[in-house]
C-alpha cells in the first residue's frame, strides 16, 4: 500500500510538470509570389528570356557652326584707311553690297602707273605707224621699223599689266575703262560682299589702316548651318556618312532635330583621339546660332544582348523587376538590373539566367493581383 501511494504521487508530480505542445505555426506567405487564376492567366503572355540585337545610343557633345561652303572671309583689296563703314554685325547683305570704303594711296599710285602706261602705249603706237610710213617710202630700214613695233608690243604689255593690277586692287573692268577715258585718278576703293548672308564679324573701325591680308568682315548664310561633333576613337569604327542621328540643344530644350551625317573625317585627331563628324542643320527661322552647344545622339555598334519588352518591367521602390514563372500559373517578382532601351526593349544586365520564362505582357495586371493577395494574407 505504501508503495502504491508513492507511485501515485510520482505520477502526479510528473503530470504537473509537463507543458502543452504549441500548435504548428502557420506557413508565412511570400509577398513577392502571386498565383494567377484562369481569367488573369489569359491576360498575360509568357516568353523565354532571349537574345536580340541592340545598339547603344551614344551621346556626344557637339557645337553649331556656320556652313563654310556658304561663308566668306572678306578682306581689303588694297592698303588704305577705312573712311566709312556701311555694314554692322547682324546685318543681312546681298552679294556685291558695299561693306566699307577705303582711301588708298596705293590705288592712286597704281592708277597713275596705268595712265602712264596708256600714254606710252599711245606714243609707241604713233611711232610705229610713222615708222611704217617711212619704211614704205624707203626712208628707214626694216630694222628701225621692227624696233619701233617692238616698243609698241612692250607698251601694250605694260598697259595690260597695270590694268590687271588695278583689277587685283578691286577696280572692276568698267571702272578701269572709265579711268582710261577720263584720266581722272580716284583713290577711293570699296570692300564688297562676295556672298549673300549675314555679317557675323566685323574686325575694323572707322579710321583704321588695313592691308589685303587682314580679314575685315565675315559673312555667312545662316539659313543653313553645320552641327559638328567629335566621336571618340573607340566608337568611330562603325560611323558612316548617311547614318541617321539626332541633335538636341540646351538653347531649345525639348526639341530634337533628326538628320544624316554628311561628313566623317578620314583621319583621327592625334591630340584628342576623336573623329570629327558633321551634319547639315536647316535654319530658316534663324533659331539656331553659330557657337551654340549641342548634343549629337548616334547609334553605337550592334550587339547581341538579353532583352525584354518595356511592358514587362515593373517598377517597385525605384527598382526594376520582372515576373518569373515558378510553377503552373505561379510567378515571383524578381529584382533585375536593366540597361539601355532600344526599339521598345530593355537590356537585362543581371538578375536572370538566359532562358528564364518571364511575363512579357500583362505584368501590370499581375502585379496588382500580387498586391491584392498580399493584403488578403495579412
Amino acid at each position: 500500500m505504501k508503495h502504491l501511494t508513492l507511485l501515485l504521487a510520482a505520477l502526479l508530480l510528473t503530470a504537473c510538470g509537463e507543458k502543452p505542445q504549441p500548435a504548428p505555426a502557420k506557413a508565412e506567405r511570400d509577398p513577392l509570389t502571386v498565383s494567377a487564376d484562369a481569367e488573369l492567366a489569359g491576360r498575360i503572355e509568357i516568353a523565354a528570356l532571349g537574345v536580340s540585337e541592340v545598339r547603344e545610343l551614344l551621346r556626344v557633345p557637339g557645337r553649331i557652326e556656320a556652313d563654310e561652303n556658304r561663308m566668306a572671309r572678306i578682306g581689303a583689296p588694297v592698303n588704305g584707311r577705312i573712311t566709312d563703314l556701311q555694314a554692322t554685325v547682324g546685318q543681312d547683305v546681298r552679294r556685291g553690297a558695299v561693306l566699307a570704303t577705303i582711301n588708298s594711296t596705293e590705288l592712286s599710285s597704281s592708277q597713275l602707273a596705268f595712265l602712264k602706261a596708256q600714254s606710252q602705249r599711245e606714243l609707241a603706237a604713233r611711232s610705229a605707224a610713222r615708222a611704217k610710213q617711212l619704211f614704205d617710202a624707203d626712208v628707214i630700214g626694216a630694222a628701225e621699223l621692227q624696233r619701233r613695233q617692238s616698243e609698241l608690243v612692250m607698251a601694250e604689255a605694260e598697259l595690260g599689266a597695270t590694268a590687271d593690277q588695278l583689277k587685283v586692287l578691286g577696280m572692276p573692268g568698267a571702272a578701269v575703262n572709265r579711268l582710261a577715258e577720263t584720266r581722272s585718278i580716284n583713290s577711293i576703293s570699296q570692300i564688297v560682299a562676295t556672298v549673300s548672308g549675314t555679317v557675323i564679324e566685323r574686325k575694323v573701325t572707322e579710321g583704321q589702316v588695313v592691308q589685303p591680308a587682314d580679314p575685315v568682315f565675315l559673312v555667312a548664310d545662316l539659313a543653313n548651318l553645320w552641327v559638328v561633333a567629335d566621336i571618340p576613337e573607340q566608337n568611330a569604327g562603325s560611323i558612316r556618312v548617311g547614318e541617321e542621328v539626332a541633335v538636341e540643344t540646351a538653347a531649345l530644350p525639348g526639341r530634337t532635330v533628326n538628320g544624316r551625317l554628311t561628313f566623317v573625317s578620314p583621319v583621327v585627331n592625334p591630340q584628342t583621339r576623336t573623329v570629327q563628324v558633321r551634319l547639315d542643320l536647316p535654319n530658316p527661322k534663324r533659331e539656331y546660332k553659330p557657337d551654340m552647344l549641342a548634343s549629337v545622339l548616334i547609334q553605337g555598334k550592334p550587339q547581341q544582348r538579353q532583352t525584354v519588352p518595356n511592358d514587362a518591367v515593373v517598377r517597385e521602390e525605384n527598382r526594376d523587376h520582372l515576373f518569373v514563372r515558378t510553377g503552373e500559373n505561379t510567378f515571383r517578382l524578381q529584382q533585375v538590373q536593366l540597361g539601355i532601351e532600344y526599339q521598345g526593349r530593355r537590356v537585362v544586365e543581371s538578375g536572370l539566367r538566359e532562358g528564364a520564362m518571364v511575363v512579357v505582357s500583362g505584368a501590370f495586371h499581375l502585379n496588382n493581383e500580387r498586391k491584392r493577395q498580399a493584403l488578403g494574407a495579412q
